[in-house]
């Protein structure tokens, strides 16, 4: 779904609330083992008179590792979320991130922050909240956060250069990084003024544009101006930055800790040992109460309280990871849910935080190379921007006796 970096509002509508409880008892016997550490249910319930159907993949951590891939291993570029979980061997994958869908060479793009093995592929807009993932040697540990992730590039004797964004479209003064990851060239039109990087030093400052992008280094391009500072064989470094945002939730409130309360965070101590991130709108439920942050993170009404297809991960009480889509636009058969709706639904089956992905015609879910789903999407399965697949870990090699 094409989420943009700046969502408009729309008419409101009437906001429809759940009427149903989940049999915990009932629904742990629709579940079925399929892998070690990987089990699926289908369910099928009623909103009212409205038929809503559900899939559910629930993982053990400690059995399973989480990863996210961008479409054909690049920053831009689209993908069906089967091919991606075919290509890195998984037995079980999700639609992720929301990301630019046209026609352009700029498809794919993500709306918001993604990082995929430790690189930053696109920073944080709006907010939002997203799913970080760290893969230990014994277990996979998820975090929930809406820190502002960006890009950031110094120089020497603390120089700064002030950048917007990394691969994505470069608008007006604005000053984009353009990684290996992005293509071979930057897509930027003629006359734009670019720093090319390679191995930590400036190799050159050209006002051509389209400039080809090192595997060694980075580009920076700009319509504006870079200064004086800034010339060939100078060292620059390209890392990455975080803060948490803040909110102006009432007019009243002026402690700062009371409106960062309202959403999850990663942690300082966490937010560097990320490996891969992804995005989402909204977050739905925090520490075991429905919280979602629509307004906060510019979602439209229409988005928020329409039943539309959806995608959601959740963290449960159990420790455990739960992958959820539930099918809609299809009258009769699915209508979806509404967001309150899902994070009743997830509520109820024990989830202590919880998120929204991308849904509407990217809702998809894979297991053993087949969408078990029934997407939306008038082509069928839609290609997508990411998306975060399942793997089986190893098991672990029994410890040596000594004689």
């Amino acid at each position: 779904m094409d989420l943009s970096r700046n969502i408009g509002f729309v008419v409101p509508c009437l906001l429809i609330f759940a009427l149903f409880v989940v049999d915990r008892k009932s629904l742990a016997q629709e579940f079925r083992t399929v892998h070690e550490g990987v089990e699926y249910a289908q369910v099928e319930l009623r909103l009212g008179e409205d038929p809503v159907k559900i899939n559910l993949l629930r993982l053990d951590l400690k059995r399973v590792r989480l990863d996210v891939h961008h479409a054909l291993d690049k920053a831009i570029g689209l993908e069906t979320t089967s091919s991606i979980a075919k290509r890195k061997g998984a037995v079980a994958a999700i639609n992720a991130g929301f990301f630019r869908l046209d026609k352009s060479e700029f498809a794919g793009d993500a709306a918001s922050v993604l990082m995929v093995d430790g690189r930053l592929l696109s920073e944080s807009s709006n907010g939002r909240i997203a799913i970080g993932i760290i893969n230990g040697k014994k277990k996979t540990d998820v975090f929930f956060g809406n820190d502002v992730l960006k890009p950031m590039v110094t120089g020497s004797k603390y120089s700064v250069i002030g950048v917007d964004g990394v691969n994505r479209q470069l608008k007006g003064d604005e000053k984009i990084v353009y990684t290996p990851e992005f293509g071979p060239s930057t897509l930027s039109a003629q006359n734009t003024s670019e720093l090319i990087v390679r191995q930590g030093r400036i190799v050159e400052i050209s006002q051509k544009g389209n400039s080809s992008i090192p595997k060694d280094g980075f580009v920076i391009s700009t319509n504006g101006e870079f200064g004086d500072a800034w010339k060939v064989r100078s060292k620059v470094r390209l890392s990455m930055a975080t803060t948490i945002p803040t909110y102006d939730l009432a007019a009243d409130i002026e402690d700062e800790r009371n409106r960062k309360e309202k959403f999850l965070t990663f942690g300082r101590e966490v937010v560097f040992k990320l490996e891969d991130v992804t995005n989402g709108v909204p977050q739905l439920i925090k520490n075991r109460k429905i919280d979602i942050t629509w307004e906060q993170e510019k979602a439209s009404r229409a988005f928020v309280f329409n039943r539309h297809p959806r995608t959601a991960v959740a963290k449960m009480k159990d420790g455990k990871f739960l992958m959820i889509t539930v099918d809609g636009r299809q009258p009769g058969v699915s209508v979806g849910m509404t967001l309150q709706e899902l994070a009743e639904y997830l509520l109820n089956l024990g989830a202590v935080d919880a998120m929204n992905l991308d849904g509407g015609g990217s809702t998809t879910m894979v297991l053993d190379g087949k969408v078990v789903n029934k997407p939306s999407d008038p082509t069928g399965e839609r290609k997508i921007g990411d998306a975060i697949v399942v793997t089986l870990r190893k098991p672990a090699r029994p410890a040596s006796r000594k004689n």
